[in-house]
């Protein structure tokens, strides 16, 4: 299967581990990436701002992906949930679109959106598309024994009217991931609250409090590791953890490895090829314990 991945504006600068570590999988899974260069940033960012600069931005992406002729993938959850939307109210509104596609044509007269671009975020992707059987096939060193607290996020199982399968308030597919390695996904308290990313650029101290609330939470279970899909998740929950261990008074040290780092690891391949090197929480324990059982 062929795909072009969208990295968005975090990934390549603050993860570079997550999609070192997606794309050796894909490798695994026969998955071919198509890279467009000419990708910018989703537009997200820019709503609070300009609404119009905001889908612009989004639908200057989508046609690319539809000149190309092929799905969008994407590893960040706020850049997926967007251009999923954006691509929701274009196909729906014809006049909106038309006002977007006057503005593509001044940036180059080859330019314009026609609603054929499918958006996936990566998770959904290999559960509905690759499917869990075909990935299933592939695992040759099974997580057991090894316990995670799963993040889901806010913008990947919101909001519901663009056809998510997911329950927001309950949702399973990254926990059938998950359970996909041979590893636990243990439940906690505040399991679906926002990691507080969302607001870190205007109240940094609530940003922090919001995440330290879920550390808590999660340090109160005794996992191995915090297993999440979105680069700016990990900002808050790996990024800031030294910084929230000195407002909460006390030491957290839980790892945060992208999905795809612990499905690359139940594929047999090496930690360090999936870029555990540049985890900023050392994950030495939890690949100490898989490793041993090998």
């Amino acid at each position: 299967m062929k795909i072009t991945l969208f990295p968005g504006c975090t990934v390549p600068v603050r993860a570079t581990n997550y999609e070192m570590s997606f794309r050796e999988v894909a490798g695994v899974l026969g998955i071919e990436i198509a890279d467009i260069e000419s990708f910018g940033c989703c537009g997200y960012p820019m709503m609070a701002v300009s609404e119009l600069s905001a889908l612009s931005m989004a639908a200057y992406n989508l046609q690319m992906a539809e000149k190309a002729n092929l799905p969008l993938v994407t590893l960040c959850s706020a850049c997926s949930g967007f251009l999923k939307e954006v691509a929701f109210k274009l196909e729906s509104d014809d006049k909106l679109r038309g006002e977007i596609n006057k503005i593509l044509l001044q940036i180059n007269p080859s330019y314009s959106y026609n609603c054929s671009t499918l958006v996936k975020h990566v998770a959904r992707f290999l559960v509905e598309d690759i499917g869990v059987e075909e990935i299933t096939k592939k695992i040759v060193r099974p997580l057991k024994d090894i316990k995670v607290a799963i993040h889901y996020g806010c913008h990947f199982v919101r909001p519901r009217k663009l056809g998510y399968s997911d329950d927001p308030e309950n949702p399973e597919s990254l926990d059938r991931l998950v359970h996909l390695t041979g590893a636990t996904p243990v439940p906690y308290e505040g399991l679906m609250d926002c990691c507080g990313g969302g607001i870190l650029g205007i109240k940094e101290d609530s940003a922090l409090l919001i995440a330290k609330r879920k550390l808590d939470s999660i340090s109160a279970i005794g996992v191995d590791a915090i297993v999440l899909i979105c680069p700016f998740c990990s900002v808050m929950f790996e990024g800031n953890q030294k910084k929230i261990e000195k407002i909460a008074g006390k030491t957290y040290e839980i790892p945060v490895l992208y999905y795809t780092q612990l499905l690359g690891l139940a594929f047999g391949l090496d930690a360090e090829r999936l870029g555990f090197s540049m985890n900023r929480i050392k994950a030495k324990t939890i690949l100490d314990k898989i490793l041993s059982g090998f």
